[in-house]
């Protein structure tokens, strides 16, 4: 069995419980997750594409949306993210790839890690963030510490203004903007990651990228 099947096997063992913790915490987050609990419920229009949501990639006559909803602490979507950048590789030039935040509850970093990527993305690098995150997961992934300090090294790396991203990485409005993916992911039934959403439809994660591919290009045959 690979490892990438084994992630999404684990992750579909947890997310019967995660689905039945997140609302309890989507309202009653931690006191560091920006300075307490907002009550977040779904969308009352819920849709899998905004027109701020962040587009990997954007082809002049794109024929097909793949949507990602994500944790970036989730073993599984760190398992998915090669597969992904390989599909981005091979479609980029007729599929857009987006990615949304969806941060589960039982990640100590899931959130914050979500409001670096926002706070990257206020400065214009929210693609070298999320690349950042996911390929350092390993390093910072499943800990009970916060990981601040950690991240705030990742935005150095990659050449942010610190006082921007530090002024981005508390502001209201940032936080905002992850809870309102989450708001559309609940409103569409996401109750775990990656859950992902091709032409507005949610689909079942493919388990390998030979599926994935198989499923784009179905769909782009058709």
């Amino acid at each position: 069995m690979t490892q990438f099947k084994k992630h999404l096997i684990v992750a579909a063992v947890l997310v019967a419980g995660f689905a039945a913790a997140l609302g309890s915490y989507l309202l009653l987050a931690p006191e560091d997750r920006n300075g307490g609990g907002l009550d977040v419920q779904p969308a009352a229009q819920a849709m899998p594409v905004r027109d701020n949501s962040h587009r990997l990639t954007e082809p002049p006559q794109s024929e097909l949306t793949v949507v990602e909803f994500l944790d970036f602490e989730c073993e599984a979507c760190g398992a998915m993210y090669p597969v992904v950048e390989k599909l981005r590789t091979e479609y980029g030039d007729r599929v857009t790839f987006i990615a949304r935040y969806f941060p589960m509850p039982g990640h100590r970093n899931g959130e914050l890690a979500a409001r670096t990527a926002e706070a990257a993305a206020q400065q214009g690098e929210f693609e070298e963030m999320y690349t950042k995150l996911f390929t350092t997961q390993r390093q910072w992934g499943e800990s009970q510490e916060w990981k601040q300090d950690v991240f705030r090294g990742y935005a150095q790396e990659i050449g942010l203004d610190l006082k921007r991203f530090d002024a981005a990485l508390a502001d209201p409005d940032v936080a905002g903007r992850v809870e309102s993916d989450q708001r559309d992911g609940l409103g569409l039934g996401v109750a775990g990651t990656p859950t992902f959403f091709v032409d507005g439809e949610k689909v079942v994660t493919p388990q390998s990228y030979e599926q994935f591919k198989a499923l784009i290009d179905d769909r782009l045959a058709g």
